[in-house]
């Protein structure tokens, strides 16, 4: 049993990372069946809606406007609405219950609103899930995007609080933990997880679980990355010339943030396009319950729809529907609650 989830200790996370594996998983997969059907998996689909020239000088990132003369990668504008709503109808028709769009901006501006509301009120008239990724958020964006009914908003912390200045620059941990405050305060669910294998030591990885676990609410959904190294990105030479992380320690980290987070979807995400059947079946027993569709996410590989379907297949999962996640704002606090699961880390684990 681990104690309140605003009461477990980096000393607790540490424990169960040093866990023989087989104790690890058998732990994580008895937390998940306590609140999730064991073999069904949420189903996403990511699109970049916006690509490139961005701001931000985030180390991994092929999309970051400071190392373009270094990756390649060429900027495009804003994707028109009939083609993201055209992206959508086959996500949904590929089998996710849940579409996400991703902008490369530091944060929205007031001429992008109106687009991202529209955006948001068709893909949720298909009867997909939405979700959203662009950057910082001021309070009154997140009230205009919740209004339009955003499920959920992304917004990953990357790392550790004592790591994150060997990743980010261009803005600060505590700029992230404030746009999420604003989306939780919007009543929208919040998305927030890491990119492991950046250069971080296990006691970063410690603290990232450790800050999940002090919110006031941990993320509805945690995406657990495992980088892939972009050649003319800062990070990713560094990962190429030193090499990448185990995937073990990677599956560990799944195992944790599930012990730590029970009823959090911990969500598969980037580098999974490298993973052999035998990687991802672990992936799924140490507690993930959701995972990317598609040959791309933003700028990265990913695995072929088809191997997806071929691999649920073999491990015997299904694909959740679609669910609505009603929210209630307190009148007394202003604040939003929710009555639904998932909520992030209950009482006691």
């Amino acid at each position: 049993m681990l104690p309140n989830h605003q009461s477990i200790t980096r000393q607790d996370i540490a424990r169960l990372f040093n866990l023989p594996l087989m104790d690890l998983l058998m732990q994580a997969q008895s937390v998940h069946r306590q609140h999730f059907r064991a073999n069904e998996v949420q189903i996403s689909t990511l699109l970049s809606i916006k690509t490139g020239n961005c701001p931000e000088d985030c180390g991994y990132c092929s999309q970051s406007g400071h190392y373009r003369d270094k990756t390649g990668l060429t900027a495009e504008k804003r994707l028109e609405i009939q083609k993201v709503l055209a992206s959508a109808k086959r996500a949904k028709a590929s089998g996710s219950s849940r579409f996400c769009m991703g902008a490369a901006w530091k944060h929205p501006s007031a001429k992008d609103m109106p687009y991202l509301v529209e955006l948001i009120r068709e893909v949720k008239a298909l009867g997909l899930e939405t979700c959203m990724t662009l950057g910082m958020l001021k309070p009154d964006q997140a009230q205009t995007l919740a209004d339009a009914g955003l499920d959920y908003y992304n917004h990953n912390l990357d790392t550790s609080r004592n790591y994150y200045s060997q990743v980010t620059t261009t803005r600060s941990y505590d700029d992230r933990l404030e746009t999420l405050e604003h989306v939780r305060n919007a009543g929208i669910n919040v998305c927030s997880g890491s990119i492991v294998g950046m250069g971080e030591s296990r006691d970063d990885r410690i603290d990232w679980i450790h800050e999940l676990t002090t919110m006031p609410i941990p993320p509805q959904s945690i995406p657990v990355n495992l980088l892939v190294p972009i050649k003319g990105t800062p990070l990713g030479d560094k990962v190429l010339e030193e090499g990448r992380l185990s995937v073990i320690e990677w599956i560990r980290t799944i195992a944790v943030t599930r012990i730590c987070c029970p009823t959090s979807y911990v969500r598969l995400s980037a580098g999974r396009e490298s993973l052999t059947d035998g990687e991802q079946a672990l992936a799924f027993m140490a507690g993930a319950n959701s995972f990317f569709y598609g040959d791309k996410l933003l700028t990265t590989g990913n695995q072929s729809q088809a191997n997806d379907d071929r691999l649920m297949a073999m491990l015997g999962l299904t694909a959740e529907k679609p669910t609505p996640k009603p929210k209630i704002v307190n009148a007394m606090t202003g604040k939003a609650e929710f009555d639904d699961l998932p909520q992030g880390c209950p009482l006691s684990a």
